[in-house]
């Protein structure tokens, strides 16, 4: 009886670089995220991979760079053939765990969350 869960962190995980090798090494994940980073008002690429970090912990990029490479690995686990038999979220990241529920569309997690950052 081996059960999957998908956990996902909240505001704090961050870390200039998060998802870059995920990025570099997956199609899927450069076309997921690629078409995030159009969603938002800023470079999200640029700061997810490069930071500074200061403009990094900033709660308003904080939020939706997470979010969308929390997003992006979650893009190749499915890929992958791995599916959670249950989810669950720290705060922020009870967001990522709606799109992994199935219960909210990945673009607009992005979206909504850049409003809450």
């Amino acid at each position: 009886m081996n059960k999957v869960a998908f956990l996902f962190p909240g505001q704090g995980a961050q870390a200039v670089g998060m998802g870059k090798e995920i990025y570099e090494t997956y199609e899927i994940a450069r076309k997921f995220f690629d078409r995030a980073c159009e969603l938002v008002d800023f470079d999200m690429k640029k700061l997810c991979f490069d930071g500074p970090l200061e403009e990094l912990v900033l709660t308003e990029y904080t939020q939706p760079c997470l979010i969308a490479v929390e997003l992006m690995i979650l893009q190749v686990l499915i890929n992958q053939g791995f599916k959670a038999d249950i989810c669950a979220g720290l705060s922020l990241g009870e967001y990522s765990a709606l799109v992994a529920a199935d219960a909210l569309n990945a673009y607009d997690a992005i979206k909504l969350v850049r409003k809450r950052g």
